[in-house]
């Protein structure tokens, strides 16, 4: 089996896989935080990280993926708030929704999908140990995490302590012993849900939660910790300080991140309000040809959202797709079967350098294109072991609507027909073009004229 490297935010540079355990792969995505509906970016980082899973489930290797929901947040009780609702209620709204929308994006379950909200014992727990250790002091009600004490902080994001500011990505709290020093526990305030701690009545900070479920489920060292490069500082930074803190051993092996989607070379963000929830993308476009758009450019380089890229997407997957609709012949002669096989390791080879899924799509197209001059079913066989990577084939495509009856459709096949064996050529062209603006595409085949829906 070829190697597989990955990029490592940690090291900054490609670096061969190798799990903790041999064939066993434990692997923690951060989730959402479910305050409102889920958006491209979000789908970008679900899907990349899916594929990642089903590539080295391929491999031979036994994956178990882990990702949360952080189902208590400061927005999430805002929202609850205005609504006058209990945070839960908003939270498992939001939550439903977001497994819709995701499933129809063909993302895998997670094995472990915990709520912050189960997990206060074990949260409690770990913020006592901090406090024994001298990592954490309690404040006012709250508990934070004493950054200077943690020899190796902005080993991830490459930051360095003196360069830090107060305010940039970093939470301002005059009762804090430094700027930097980041919330483990946070005192409750009026009208906000809470939990009892030995600090008083108050809940999880947000980077904590992480660390505990990640390491609960599954172990100290974790293989591959994943989400969005946003997420790099300070949320996976403080998630190595707590965590390495707390057990004294490194918290996680491989760092991955994956690239923004941009709009106009900006960030798609809430906060920007310039982003498109997959509830409004899958008004216009199909889940088949939005994860063939996700999957398109490198994961790590950001990928500019527009229309006509997914209007093009759409229409790859279209043409595509139409192998299905293709009699495959059961014999292949040795020099195509040869031929398949090189295009299926050159598009495993692509995966394993980083995840190339640029690449890898691009020999996956080389096999559809032999797969049409052949009709082989060895070259169709080895187009669907690619996209039990992929998974984009069997996913709804653009729904097609039929502005004529198929009774219609044929009378008009029949009297194009006609009027190709009487010659009448105008009429035939005529017929096909009025067929055409009707959104009908004919195929003249050896076997009569076929019919399909653009």
């Amino acid at each position: 089996m070829k190697e597989i490297y990955f990029y490592n935010t940690l090291t900054r540079k490609k670096e061969a896989f190798l799990p903790g355990q041999s064939g066993k792969v434990g692997m923690y995505v951060c989730g959402i935080t479910p305050y409102d509906y889920t958006h491209l970016g979000h789908a970008r980082c679900y899907v990349v990280f899916d594929v990642i899973r089903r590539f080295l489930e391929e491999k031979n290797l036994k994956v178990k993926y882990v990702q949360n929901f952080t189902d208590i947040d400061d927005k999430i009780i805002e929202r609850a708030n205005s609504q006058k609702k209990p945070f839960y209620e908003v939270s498992q709204f939001f939550i439903k929704e977001y497994k819709k929308d995701i499933k129809r994006l063909g993302v895998k379950d997670p094995d472990v999908s915990p709520l912050v909200s189960e997990h206060i014992p074990e949260i409690i727990d770990a913020v006592k140990k901090l406090i024994e250790k001298g990592f954490a002091y309690e404040k006012n009600g709250s508990v934070y995490f004493r950054v200077l004490k943690f020899k190796g902080y902005g080993k991830l994001s490459g930051k360095k302590i003196e360069e830090l500011k107060p305010g940039a990505r970093v939470e301002v709290d005059e009762g804090k012993e430094h700027f930097l020093d980041f919330a483990l526990w946070k005192k409750s305030k009026e009208n906000e849900p809470f939990w009892k701690s030995p600090w008083g009545c108050g809940r999880p900070g947000w980077h904590i939660e992480c660390s505990v479920m990640s390491m609960k489920y599954i172990g100290s060292t974790l293989d591959i910790h994943g989400g969005g490069e946003d997420l790099i500082f300070p949320h996976h930074e403080n998630e190595i300080a707590q965590s390495e803190a707390l057990t004294g051993v490194s918290f996680c092996r491989f760092w991955l991140h994956n690239g923004f989607v941009t709009i106009n070379k900006e960030k798609m963000s809430k906060s920007l309000k310039n982003f498109f929830t997959l509830k409004e993308i899958f008004e216009k476009f199909s889940p088949r040809a939005v994860r063939f758009f996700l999957l398109s450019t490198h994961y790590r380089d950001p990928l500019d959202f527009s229309p006509d890229a997914l209007k093009e997407a759409e229409r790859m997957t279209e043409r595509i797709s139409r192998i299905f609709e293709i009699k495959q012949v059961s014999q292949t002669q040795d020099a195509i079967k040869k031929q398949a096989q090189d295009l299926l390791e050159g598009f495993y080879d692509a995966l394993s350098d980083d995840l190339n899924t640029s690449v890898a799509i691009s020999r996956f197209l080389k096999l559809v294109k032999l797969f049409n001059s052949t009709k082989s079913e060895f070259v169709f066989e080895k187009i669907l072991n690619a996209d039990r990577v992929l998974n984009f084939l069997t996913l709804e495509g653009k729904k097609k609507v039929l502005l004529m009856s198929e009774e219609e459709i044929l009378k008009k096949i029949n009297e194009r027909d006609r009027a190709r064996k009487e010659k009448n050529y105008e009429l035939a062209d005529k017929i096909r073009e009025e067929l055409s603006q009707k959104g009908i595409l004919l195929e003249d085949t050896p076997q009569g004229t076929k019919w399909r829906i653009k």
